[in-house]
């Protein structure tokens, strides 16, 4: 009897599927889900998984529930699309085989296999022909898919980014990058999300799509505070999003200037804008564009936004830039209350406060501040969005003026630790120009201090005389409550009539307000703010540090060296290196230690000195411990 032959390859044929037309329409869910982009395309492929394991057939949907990854959504839809086959196709039909011919009628995204001499004959064949073919297809789909290029959706927070970025660069003068702050408002007109504020029952904004710019190699992230640029990817694909949005402008224009001549109203004017881009944000301004007048300029109409009775210098008007301006009476002045007055310590006493400032009627708000106790904001008014839970996020913009409050007992131990001179150093720098310090009398709890009372009564002279600040003396918590709501109304009346314009403290450095042609301040405020965000982002206190800063602190250690000393060293050698490199150069010791005694410095413009830039020498040249 002669051997079998060797069989070669699989032993047996895989067994098909018993529940192919299951498995056909929970495939054509799973690949209307994907092309949607839905993730419910993940719990449709795992039940297929399931399904293709499960060796039994299955009556109806409901039967499927044994299986895992089937919950009743899955079933349900089953048992649905079983009851329209069965009306299409009859009772009787079977269900573990896939239809042919015409009356084949519940794929919809896969087309119907045509039926071969072999598959005819064979039902089962046939099914199990189709469902590879169903497999095979979705894999080559799969293999053969190119990876396709990233296009933020119109109208979304990408898309507005990077036409914001885009028309930036292309103005005259262009910096070649832009803040987050500026961005947000610039980028704001061209999406349809909020960069601020999320949805309701979700926690993204249109500014979480930077992230995904940044990753596609789009954007460009730098420095501290975050500077935002175009790579060359960036800018090809913005300026493509550029031509597409300026194409359907220009369609948009073309219709526009049909149909007014359709109308048969006769020729109209418009008034031109400073902006090209015709943004969604100008739409008040457009509303008001066409009229039969005649076409007034640009600096006219700015002029008149801005009225002579805003008592608002030609200065701050040209110096603003447009769209980001609070007018007369949209606006509610503020007092912000640092919450570390209001907890922590004597609960007691701080509490008073704010029953004090409850029963004078002022209004004020909590929050934390990064530099001072007490300051007063703009705070725009706003008005409820019908249907939304949030009302649209106010924009705040930080007056001029600053309070740091101080009993005798802080103030004594403030000296001790060190505080005191660092808090006013940075008071000075958080870009406000009317400082205040409000000091509380303790009455005959000074005695028992650790420094005698002349020390504390000079130190408070000098924060007047020296630093330029303001100082108040109170003699309890009522007295500073008093002097808080006579600001606060004070405030209220002398910013009443103007027109706030927001800039940006890294566009526009210090922002130094002179007082010109004699007009005094109590005419004209200052009237170039700074936003809230911006303000107390930039005095955070341990927020990361330049070259430049570390070395101002270090000078701020020697005695000797107060603030203005350090600013005019600062000036001339900005860096540890520099000025070691100017040492280097010193012909003589001599020469060495005189190097910094004419640098003036202060309002009155004093030299430094030879003792302290002896002092400076010795510290910074001496080799070894110093004597």
């Amino acid at each position: 009897m002669s051997p079998e032959p060797v069989r070669v390859g699989r032993k047996r044929p895989l067994p098909s599927c018993p529940n192919p037309l299951f498995l056909l329409w929970l495939t054509e869910m799973r690949d209307h889900a994907k092309e949607k982009g839905l993730k419910t395309q993940y719990v449709y492929q795992k039940a297929i998984n399931s399904l293709k394991k499960y060796p039994l057939p299955l009556k109806n949907g409901k039967e499927a529930k044994i299986l895992q990854n089937f919950g009743d959504g899955i079933c349900k839809i089953l048992d649905e699309r079983l009851q329209k086959y069965y009306r299409e196709n009859g009772v009787d039909t079977s269900i573990h085989k896939l239809p042919s011919g015409p009356s084949q009628t519940c794929s919809t995204n896969v087309a119907p296999p045509k039926p071969s001499s072999a598959s005819s004959k064979d039902p089962s064949r046939e099914g199990e022909t189709n469902m590879r073919k169903v497999e095979g297809d979705a894999g080559k789909e799969k293999a053969g898919k190119k990876k396709r290029e990233y296009v933020p959706q119109k109208r979304s927070g990408g898309y507005a980014v990077l036409l914001t970025l885009y028309r930036h660069s292309q103005l005259p003068g262009s910096k070649g990058f832009m803040f987050k702050s500026e961005l947000q408002t610039e980028a704001q007109s061209l999406s349809d999300k909020s960069f601020t504020v999320p949805e309701l029952g979700s926690k993204y904004t249109a500014w979480s799509s930077v992230s995904t710019l940044i990753q596609k190699d789009l954007l460009l992230k730098t420095h501290n505070p975050a500077r935002y640029s175009l790579t060359e990817l960036g800018l090809a694909l913005a300026e493509r999003l550029e031509s597409g949005e300026r194409g359907r402008n220009d369609g948009q224009e073309e219709q526009e200037r049909s149909e007014a001549e359709d109308s048969g109203d006769g020729p109209v004017t418009v008034v031109l804008t400073v902006d090209e881009d015709k943004d969604d944000e100008h739409e008040g301004e457009d509303s008001c564009s066409t009229r039969e007048a005649p076409t007034t300029a640009v600096t006219e109409t700015r002029a008149e936004i801005i009225g002579p009775s805003s008592g608002v210098s030609g200065k701050c008007q040209a110096s603003a830039p447009a769209g980001e301006y609070l007018l007369p009476g949209s606006y509610d002045i503020v007092l912000c209350v640092d919450f570390i007055e209001t907890t922590g310590g004597n609960t007691v006493r701080k509490q008073e406060l704010v029953k004090e400032l409850q029963r004078n009627g002022v209004t004020f708000d909590i929050r934390k501040l990064n530099v001072g106790d007490f300051l007063w904001v703009a705070r725009e008014k706003v008005t409820p969005v019908p249907g939304q839970l949030r009302p649209p996020v106010a924009k705040e913009l930080v007056l001029d003026y600053i309070i740091e409050r101080k009993r005798m007992d802080d103030l004594c131990g403030s000296i001790m630790d060190g505080r005191f001179r660092e808090q006013k150093f940075r008071l000075k720098r958080c870009g406000l120009h009317k400082p205040i310090y409000l000091v509380e009398e303790c009455g005959s709890a000074a005695a028992h201090m650790s420094l005698p009372e002349s020390t504390l009564q000079q130190a408070i002279v000098n924060t007047q005389v020296v630093d330029g600040f303001f100082v108040k003396r109170v003699q309890d918590v009522k007295e500073s409550a008093a002097y808080l709501t006579v600001m606060t109304r004070y405030l209220q009346k002398l910013y009443q009539n103007c027109t706030l314009f927001c800039h940006s403290r890294e566009l526009e450095g210090n922002g130094d307000f002179e007082v010109e042609n004699g007009v005094i301040e109590r005419e004209n405020p200052r009237c170039s703010l700074i936003s809230f965000t911006e303000f107390n982002y930039g005095a955070v206190k341990n927020k990361c540090q330049t070259v430049r800063d570390v070395f101002a602190r270090q000078l701020m250690q020697i005695s000797g060296i107060s603030g203005d000393k350090a600013a005019a060293i600062l000036e001339h050698y900005s860096t540890v290196s520099s000025l070691l490199k100017a040492y280097a150069q010193c012909a003589t010791e001599a020469e060495g230690e005189k190097l910094l005694s004419s640098i003036k410095y202060g309002k009155l413009k004093r030299n430094l000195g030879p003792a302290l830039s002896r002092t400076m020498y010795q510290l910074y040249c001496t080799r070894g411990p110093l004597s």
